[in-house]
């Protein structure tokens, strides 16, 4: 492994750490391994010992070794690398269900012993007010934090005093479609393929959903003459899987500065690009025409209901009376919430958990390309999900062969909105985050046999 390392600079401890990964992937280093010590490993490799402690740290975090006291390093007994296989699907399955519905994280990748710090902090620290009824627009701690990270790291330009903590997107954009439709607004654009739990919400407030077009290149997001505001998720197209391209990016942010309509930006998962720097928030165009909507759900879990909308000055004040006059998002949530972003945590995680999916990616992918080549995989780029674009007439016969294996799927055609004119041809929708580490290789081989 020594001989693989560069010597010095910047990169050496980036490099130990791959090539410990690497290792425990490929068998061999066995679960259950002890490694070095992280002095004894630096002797041998001639490197600084906090070189190797950090690399150590770095797989402790993603789950690839444990640490224990007394017992050293070990290689964690949940990497245990498995083959996919090939069979004939026949009879229903016997075995474990695996969840490949899209919208949830990997909850057993949860940082409980980082979060519990971070909770031990905060609430050590917390002023008295804290136990109050508090700020309708959330802890500021909060706000501040997340003014700080969504600039760094998804180009948003807000205030802390223009953000307002929810419970959720789906709850901001309850909170949206109140304001929207006290500003006298009577539709709102969508795009073809979404959630319709979010079109009946906007319904339900008395805004029309009105589809987008769709093409080989993703949403069309101009709306027609006439809409106030449109719905869109452009870093990541949900589900559809494609990223706004730039030129549509600024046509939409132009027909809002022309026509003051407004645009919600849902970055359900933003921070989930694999292959290249993220693609930054469509907010950061212009701040005054776009509400920014983001969460911990994909990130950490959906089960902390903690969600933010950076607002524009001109909707701040309306916002917060929707939401009305007593933070409705528990405190102490949302101190440690801070906590963990200011702390590093927050990013220390994601880094770790981006890791963690892009793996499940490149697994797919390979397994894909090596046993269903006809199928074709859209949206890779990015995301907890994929769309499976299947041969012409298959798709309700691969459903019903992923139900005998086991499979929760779902096929595109569930996300197409009632109205839209635009047709996508058969395909699944297929989710990687939800299952574990040691479930999703069995997850994947159930797969490949119903698309092989």
């Amino acid at each position: 492994m020594g001989n693989d390392l560069p010597q010095a600079g910047r990169g050496v401890r980036r490099a130990l750490a791959e090539a410990l990964r690497e290792a425990v992937r490929s068998g061999h280093l066995a679960p259950g391994t002890r490694l070095p010590s992280s002095r004894r490993l630096a002797a041998e490799l001639r490197l600084a010992r906090n070189t190797v402690a950090d690399a150590y740290a770095d797989l402790v975090a993603e789950g690839w070794l444990t640490g224990r006291r007394g017992s050293g390093t070990l290689v964690t007994d949940r990497m245990i690398t498995q083959p996919v296989l090939v069979r004939r699907a026949a009879e229903p399955s016997a075995g474990p269900c695996y969840d490949l519905i899209p919208g949830n994280p990997d909850l057993t990748t949860f940082p409980r012993a980082a979060w519990l710090k971070a909770a031990r902090r905060a609430l050590a620290t917390a002023s008295d007010d804290a136990l109050g009824y508090g700020d309708p627009r959330g802890r500021p701690e909060l706000r501040a934090a997340l003014a700080d990270h969504l600039a760094r790291a998804r180009g948003v330009h807000v205030s802390p005093e223009h953000i307002l903590i929810c419970a959720g997107v789906f709850h901001g954009l309850q909170i949206l479609s109140g304001v929207l439709a006290g500003r006298g607004a009577r539709n709102v654009a969508v795009e073809s393929y979404g959630l319709n739990s979010y079109w009946g919400l906007l319904e339900a407030a008395g805004l029309q959903t009105l589809p987008l077009p769709l093409d080989a290149h993703g949403t069309v997001p101009v709306p027609p003459v006439g809409t106030d505001a449109v719905l869109l998720t452009p870093a990541h197209q949900f589900p559809v899987g494609t990223a706004l391209q730039r030129d549509r990016r600024t046509a939409v942010v132009d027909w809002a500065r022309r026509t003051g309509g407004l645009i919600l930006e849902d970055d359900y998962d933003g921070e989930f690009r694999f292959d290249r720097q993220s693609v930054g928030a469509l907010q950061g165009l212009d701040p005054d025409c776009v509400v920014y909507l983001g969460s911990a759900s994909q990130t950490l879990a959906p089960g902390l209901r903690l969600a933010w909308m950076a607002l524009p000055p001109r909707l701040a004040e309306e916002a917060m009376a929707a939401k009305g006059q007593i933070d409705s998002c528990e405190a102490f949530s949302q101190l440690t919430m801070a906590e963990f972003i200011t702390s590093g945590a927050y990013d220390r995680h994601v880094r770790a958990v981006r890791r963690r999916y892009r793996d499940r990616r490149d697994a797919l992918v390979t397994a894909l390309a090596q046993h269903a080549p006809k199928v074709c995989a859209v949206g890779t780029a990015a995301g907890l999900h994929t769309v499976l674009g299947l041969p012409p007439g298959t798709e309700q016969r691969v459903l019903q062969s992923a139900t005998l294996e086991g499979l929760k799927v779902a096929s595109l055609s569930r996300y197409r909105h009632a109205r839209s004119l635009s047709a996508v041809a058969d395909a699944l929708v297929v989710g990687y985050g939800v299952p574990s580490d040691t479930a999703w290789p069995e997850a994947l081989s159930a797969l490949v046999r119903i698309l092989s």
